[in-house]
C-alpha cells in the first residue's frame, strides 16, 4: 500500500531530476569556456543581421515561424540591438535591446517588453542570458522566464535555442538562426 503512494512521488523526482541534470536546462557557461570561436558580442552582435527562425508551443509542435532584420550598434560599452520581426501569421514586432558591458564577460540587456534587466554572460563560442518576458496581450500577455543561449558556429552562424517556462514548466521553445545580413542575401 505505501508502495503505490511513494511510487508517484518517486516518477515525479526522478522527472524533475532529469529536467534539472540531464537537459538544455544543466548545460553552465562553464560547459564552453575553452569552445571556440571566441564570441564578442561588439563583433557578432554589430551591423546588419538577418535572423530566421520557429517557435515550438508547448506540445512540441511549430506554432510559429519568422524572419527578423537585426541592427546592432556599439558606442564603447553599451549597445543597441534592434530588432523587427515579421511572423508567418502576419504579425509583426518590433523590439530594441539596451545593452551594456559588465566586469569579467557580463553584460546587462533591457528592453520594453522585459521585466528588469537580462543578465548574460559570455564564455567562449557562447552567450547565456535569462530573463523574464512579457508577451503581448494578443498572445495571452503572460510573463515567462526565458533562458536564452546563442551558440557561435566556425562560419560565424549564431544559433540561438530559448526556452520560455511559466511556474518552471516549459511552454515554449525557440530555435534559430544569426547571420550577417551581407552574407544571408549573397
Amino acid at each position: 500500500m505505501k508502495l503505490l503512494t511513494i511510487l508517484p512521488l518517486l516518477v515525479l523526482l526522478v522527472m524533475f531530476a532529469k529536467s534539472l541534470f540531464l537537459s538544455f536546462r544543466a548545460q553552465s557557461p562553464g560547459d564552453y569556456a575553452s569552445t571556440d570561436p571566441a564570441f564578442a558580442l561588439k563583433t557578432h552582435l554589430s551591423g546588419p543581421i538577418l535572423s530566421e527562425g520557429l517557435i515550438y508551443g508547448p506540445t512540441g509542435k511549430v506554432t510559429n515561424s519568422f524572419v527578423a532584420k537585426m541592427v546592432g550598434e556599439w558606442d564603447g560599452d553599451t549597445g543597441t540591438l534592434s530588432e523587427d520581426f515579421t511572423y508567418s501569421n502576419g504579425k509583426q514586432q518590433s523590439r530594441k535591446w539596451f545593452l551594456k558591458m559588465g566586469e569579467g564577460n557580463t553584460f546587462t540587456a533591457t528592453a520594453d517588453d522585459i521585466i528588469g534587466e537580462a543578465r548574460g554572460i559570455v564564455s567562449g563560442s557562447t552567450i547565456k542570458m535569462e530573463y523574464t518576458i512579457v508577451l503581448p496581450e494578443e498572445a495571452g500577455g503572460h510573463s515567462l522566464s526565458v533562458t536564452d543561449w546563442l551558440y557561435l558556429t566556425e562560419n560565424g552562424v549564431i544559433m540561438n535555442k530559448s526556452e520560455m517556462r511559466k511556474f518552471g514548466i516549459k511552454v515554449a521553445e525557440l530555435i534559430a538562426t544569426m547571420r550577417p545580413d551581407g552574407v544571408a542575401q549573397q
